[in-house]
């Protein structure tokens, strides 16, 4: 499968809501300070505010510019992988790849032994030893009415009988090319590459029983890889085909790559409101990989509004990025609830915030690293006043 898609824009100019001010830092204030709570919530008195030094401000509207960011992933080029898999029901008797192996065209990659493969090169052997009699038959045909000694009858029918026995050896020849160009009368069938690529996957075991379709080894040329991407709705006119994609991965985080858009859904997908995107990347250094994650930037035109929050706002919590949303209560304090959102580019220390925010939420601005790492541990002693 597939990332859940997330953006990213260019902050181009950002506005700022106020808040109380607090003195002590995120970093200093609530690591050994006290709280009460759930494992995924934190409430804290307005003592504990004070003293953990959090702050919160209403999130700001800020106008972005329409370039996007959103999250991709590489895959196998479709196009040039093959899925191989068992043509009749046999025994694993040999695997001669694993994963990450290089193989080229026609290589043998696994063996198996099957009855209908034998019964099917001995169909092969009969109907071509029949063919060759028929041919045998209407040449002698052929001579014989030339001299006369035949009626013309004969000859027809001897036409007839070869005809038909050149066709059930055509057959024969097709029922055997499907479960395997290299049956022979023993039942083996050679699963051979057809391209020259990398072993990306082997489910093939020696030794078990197979049905027919069973996957066995997936081969794919690495030399080009696809980029996935699910773009939300309100971005979906950024992506056009052909236009060109510039992406990072984690691996290389101070690299960037390109791919060209070759395929755009025709609909949105409608559990997820997103459109399909597909970019194809050349991959000559055979760098990136496939499954590889990426974050995918696109040029589009004009500009659009977004909220915005201060970079420290924004946390990684369970792998997704959250910013902790404020609840305050009449007495000075508050409850504290990760949301997820979805992220745009930094600009001036701020964040554009895509998906996830209104304007309007109070979100945690400083000691939001405190309050993941409290929601982290599950629960906070009660604070000594």
């Amino acid at each position: 499968m597939r990332a859940i898609a997330s953006l990213s824009l260019l902050v181009i100019a950002c506005s700022k809501g106020g808040a109380p001010a607090q003195s002590k830092s995120a970093d200093t204030g609530m690591a050994d300070m006290p709280g009460m709570t759930a494992t995924t919530e934190v409430t804290l008195t307005a003592a504990q505010v004070t003293h953990g030094g959090v702050h919160w401000e209403p999130v700001a509207t800020s106008t972005v510019a329409s370039v996007a960011a959103v999250p991709g992933q590489v895959i196998p080029n479709e196009d040039r992988t093959a899925r191989l898999g068992a043509t009749v029901r046999g025994r694993v008797i040999a695997v001669q790849v694993r994963p990450g192996d290089r193989v080229s065209a026609g290589r043998v990659l696994v063996t198996l032994q099957s009855p209908e493969a034998g019964m099917a090169q001995s169909d092969v052997d009969k109907a071509r030893a029949q063919a060759s009699y028929a041919r045998s038959a209407r040449e002698r045909a052929e001579r014989l009415l030339a001299l006369k000694a035949i009626p013309q009858q004969d000859y027809d029918r001897a036409i007839a009988d070869d005809e038909l026995a050149n066709a059930e050896l055509r057959r024969a020849k097709s029922v055997a090319e499907q479960i395997g160009a290299a049956a022979s009368a023993t039942g083996e069938i050679a699963i051979r590459s057809p391209l020259n690529g990398v072993v990306l996957a082997r489910t093939a075991v020696p030794g078990t029983v197979v049905e027919a379709g069973t996957p066995l080894v997936v081969v794919t040329d690495p030399s080009t890889l696809w980029l996935s991407i699910d773009a939300p709705e309100n971005l979906a006119s950024l992506f056009s085909v052909g236009a060109q994609l510039r992406f990072t991965v984690p691996a290389y985080p101070a690299d960037t790559f390109s791919a060209r858009i070759d395929a755009v859904g025709a609909g949105l997908d409608p559990s997820t409101r997103t459109l399909p995107i597909r970019a194809v990347i050349r991959n000559r250094d055979d760098r990136l990989k496939p499954e590889m994650l990426a974050s995918v930037s696109a040029q589009g035109g004009g500009a659009i509004s977004a909220p915005s929050v201060p970079e420290d706002a924004v946390q990684l919590l369970d792998g997704k990025s959250v910013v902790f949303v404020a609840h305050p209560d009449s007495m000075g304090g508050a409850h504290f609830v990760p949301r997820d959102v979805q992220l745009g580019s930094r600009s001036g220390g701020r964040i554009a915030i895509t998906q996830g925010l209104a304007p309007g939420d109070l979100v945690v601005t400083r000691g939001a690293l405190a309050i993941k790492a409290q929601i982290k541990k599950g629960a906070m002693p009660a604070m000594e006043m």
